[in-house]
């Protein structure tokens, strides 16, 4: 979630980031009406307290006085004085401690409704990201040239006919044996796929990440902290015997990974890599990319996460990003960077950059790999922070997280970038070593 200080000290320009993400900019004044209420809630529970505390003390002093006067066999009025003045100090006592559990229960209340205000509202976007939806991203470079295939004297092939000609994919008992969405990668199919999982570790450790193994199925809480229940609940997969979500990136548990830790950034950012089974349930997307392996529901992913000091996470997004589009240059495919716009960033990220690759038969970019800057927002969820070295005490650190490669989404583009006339197809010189052969030809 946002910073509370942050939004008290700067509301416009608050409001300024849920405008341009196209949000409701009034969910600013019920967070802060909502501190206010906190606010005070707490101050009645403290001034009870502070009361209750006082009456406690009274009552000791008294009931000494008390016991020394029976004991002393003193005058039975003054006995009854010191009686009557326990009993009256008693009774406020009772009673300021049912009040003191009632402001404190108003006060967790207050504390509630403030949490969940201000996890409606996304991160603050930065300086520079454009306002509006999908289509109203900047283009920020193109990088090579599609091929002219009428030029080379032949009609391109979609990827899922190539994918069939190559013995690669199979959408039928993909669908037969679990529904819409799903396949089976055979034979050189899965062979690439493992392929690009493991060039995207080999140039991941070679960036200096430490690889994770992690798991898929993660608590509600860490599914919350890293930010995908909040406007996008229902895109995720629940299990709820067991009140388990299976992830749709495995950056869900490499956020979750440091949660409630200090940690040591003296030596610079902790970078880590993972390779899992992703699942997405594309709700929203009904009859979008409905033909091939485009948009699926489950398939592979190499994603990259940083933990850093906060003034270093625009340093560390531009790594991600050089990183991204090393693996789109190894895999030799056209492509562009685009700078997100801000309705289409995503309730965590403050920034986010888009590698999208040409796609032939479709005539248009489509996004293989993302990078985002999280800043704080993940990690004061998950409440990850670090230790100061000037002996300032503890502040939360910042996230970013990167996609290095998926599964399905680059075999398309290398399927149909590198076709020949023949329905065979040039396997780009980065993989050739994982794959043990240049060209992938028709069985």
């Amino acid at each position: 979630m946002i910073d509370l200080k942050f939004l008290r000290d700067q509301p416009d320009a608050v409001r300024a980031s849920q405008r341009a993400r196209g949000e409701d900019e009034s969910l600013v004044d019920a967070v802060l009406a909502a501190d206010e209420r906190r606010r005070e809630a707490i101050g009645a529970f403290e001034s009870a307290r502070a009361e209750q505390k006082a009456a406690s003390k009274e009552l000791g002093p008294l009931m000494g006085r008390l016991k020394k006067a029976e004991k002393a066999g003193e005058d039975v009025t003054l006995v009854a004085e010191l009686e009557a003045e326990a009993a009256a100090l008693r009774d406020k006592g009772a009673a300021l401690s049912a009040r003191v559990k009632e402001l404190e229960a108003a006060a967790e209340a207050a504390k509630g409704e403030l949490d969940t205000s201000l996890r409606q509202i996304g991160n603050v976007i930065q300086e520079g990201v454009p306002a509006g939806g999908e289509e109203d991203f900047d283009l920020l470079e193109e990088v090579g040239t599609p091929r002219d295939f009428a030029a080379e004297g032949f009609e391109p092939k979609d990827h899922l006919e190539l994918g069939e000609l190559l013995g690669a994919i199979d959408m039928e008992r993909g669908a037969k044996v679990s529904g819409s969405r799903f396949y089976y990668l055979t034979g050189i199919g899965a062979r690439l796929e493992t392929a690009l999982m493991s060039l995207a570790q080999q140039i991941a450790a070679e960036e200096g990440f430490t690889q994770l193994v992690v798991p898929n199925l993660v608590r509600a809480e860490t599914m919350a902290g890293a930010g995908f229940l909040d406007a996008h609940g229902d895109e995720v997969y629940h299990l709820p015997a067991d009140d388990l979500y299976l992830t749709g990136t495995s950056e869900v548990a490499l956020a979750g990974y440091h949660a409630d830790e200090i940690l040591d950034l003296r030596d610079g950012p902790l970078r880590y890599a993972a390779t899992s089974t992703c699942y997405r349930r594309e709700a929203g997307s009904y009859g979008k990319d409905t033909r091939g392996i485009f948009r699926v529901h489950q398939f592979q992913k190499t994603e990259m996460f940083v933990f850093c000091r906060p003034e270093d996470a625009q340093a560390e997004h531009d790594n991600l990003l050089r990183i991204e589009r090393r693996v789109l240059e190894a895999l030799e495919l056209p492509y562009r960077v685009i700078d997100v716009a801000a309705g289409d960033l995503g309730g965590p990220a403050s920034r986010k950059y888009d590698c999208e690759a040409w796609v032939p038969t479709q005539g248009s970019y489509r996004e293989l790999t993302s990078t985002s800057n999280c800043t704080t927002f993940q990690a004061r969820r998950l409440r990850i922070r670090e230790r100061q070295a000037d002996g300032g005490g503890t502040r939360t650190v910042a996230t970013l997280n990167g996609t290095a490669i998926t599964s399905t989404r680059p075999i398309v583009a290398i399927l149909e970038n590198h076709q020949q006339a023949d329905g065979s197809v040039r396997v780009p010189s980065a993989l050739q070593p994982f794959l043990g052969t240049e060209v992938i030809s028709p069985r």
